[in-house]
């Protein structure tokens, strides 16, 4: 995601989704509004039965910034591409899983506030573990 700062905005872009395209009156503006039109970009491409892009690596001396997805849309992203690599249908998902229809295409919608335990057992149900880790910061000395 590159921002380039034009006066009182900060337009965003990104070579990763090339339609996108939005600004922030500061820069925390400007990279709230990024993520939102990011995980609005991924939406569209599962919509549209699309590959969704793996991010691109950062630019040594490069002007770009990385945006951090919502867990919940890296996770629903992440099993989308796991589903669309193995060749698994949301019916066939559904199969394994034993769910209606609807219950899986939620796991696929981010503005779906779907519960951690589905998306496991989706992610268990097309042979991936999950697991998470997380960068606990050293106390601040006294």
């Amino acid at each position: 995601m590159n921002l380039d700062a034009d006066g009182d905005t900060f337009l965003v872009t990104s070579s990763d989704f090339p339609e996108l395209t939005t600004f922030g009156e500061n820069m925390e503006a400007a990279l709230v509004h990024a993520r939102d039109a990011i995980e609005e970009a991924i939406a569209a491409q599962i919509a549209d039965g699309l590959p969704v892009p793996a991010p691109s690596p950062a630019k040594k001396g490069g002007k770009g910034y990385h945006v951090q997805l919502s867990a919940l849309g890296l996770l629903k992203a992440g099993l989308y591409s796991v589903c669309r690599s193995q060749d698994v249908s949301r019916a066939e998902l559904a199969r394994r899983l034993g769910w209606h229809r609807e219950q899986v295409d939620r796991l696929f919608r981010l503005d779906h506030n779907s519960r951690l335990d589905q998306l496991e057992a989706a992610f268990e149900a097309v042979g991936i573990d999950l697991s998470a880790s997380i960068a606990i910061p050293a106390p601040k000395a006294a």
